[in-house]
């Protein structure tokens, strides 16, 4: 009790100390500018690029802002053309099908909301530093008690993992003018396996996968299986915000070489 009545004479004092208020004298205020700028940046870029429709693939590249295309005109699309049902009057693109399942695991993600709630929100602007807001409420209310489907997000991008696997795989498969498929290394192999690797650490190292794995029991000697990967995921989850940040960058460079190569303003080297 006396701990809890200390944190929240603590918070009320920040409450009442003044927004950007503190007795900090370091540059606090540089890394939510910093993730704000970033974090900006990215959605500008992915949105922008989601709605293209056009150069996100190049051969046996396929970004991955439009894996896996399930509609599309590429050659990597699974069910052919734009869908009957889509509505006339939205335009049409692969990734607007399956952009919004990885965006809103990132957007639920533990790291990224401490992170986006400083930068974008203030709440707070950085540790002992005053906020705006009178109270707290936590996410227990609306709308924040919805970031709790993080773990149903967390499902389906691992799943998308497999779809990325498969699409770095056929970045090693290149075909010559006879038709004929071999196996081959170029930049843009290695830029595809990079992001899946990158997005796979950042992924596997998630919170609500941790727990789902052994964080509900007490003893986990007697499942040798479990214990190891429960100890892999604690490994990947101690450096969740390196990798939160890497993935970005990665799969952000990963569609934008795709499209650079698709259109001719970069050459893909092959290296064998």
């Amino acid at each position: 009790m006396l701990g809890n009545s200390t944190s929240m004479a603590k918070s009320d004092t920040l409450y009442k100390r003044g927004f950007g208020k503190t007795s900090r004298r370091d540059a606090w205020w540089a890394q939510p500018a910093v993730t704000f700028f970033v974090l900006t940046l990215f959605v500008a870029y992915s949105s922008w690029a989601a709605w293209q429709n056009a150069h996100y693939w190049s051969g046996n590249y396929l970004s991955p802002f439009y894996s896996p295309e399930i509609f599309g005109a590429s050659h990597h699309s699974l069910f052919g053309t734009m869908p009957g049902w889509w509505p006339g009057w939205l335009h049409f693109s692969p990734a607007l099908i399956i952009l919004p399942f990885p965006a809103l695991f990132r957007f639920t993600c533990y790291y990224y909301r401490g992170a986006y709630y400083k930068a974008f929100a203030a709440d707070p602007p950085a540790c002992t530093v005053g906020e705006a807001r009178k109270g707290y409420r936590s996410e227990n209310s609306f709308p924040l008690i919805m970031q709790n489907v993080h773990r149903y997000f967390m499902y389906v991008a691992v799943v998308f993992l497999f779809f990325l696997s498969h699409d770095a795989y056929l970045g090693f498969r290149f075909e010559d003018a006879a038709g004929n498929t071999s196996f081959g290394v170029g930049v843009g192999s290695l830029v595809l396996l990079l992001n899946v690797v990158l997005l796979s650490f950042y992924t596997l190292g998630c919170h609500s996968l941790r727990h789902i794995i052994g964080g509900r029991k007490n003893c986990l000697s007697g499942n040798k299986l479990q214990s190891a990967c429960y100890s892999c995921v604690s490994g990947l989850n101690t450096k969740h915000m390196l990798f939160a940040w890497t993935s970005l960058f990665g799969v952000m460079f990963a569609d934008l070489y795709v499209r650079l190569v698709s259109m001719g303003v970069w050459q893909d080297m092959r290296f064998f």
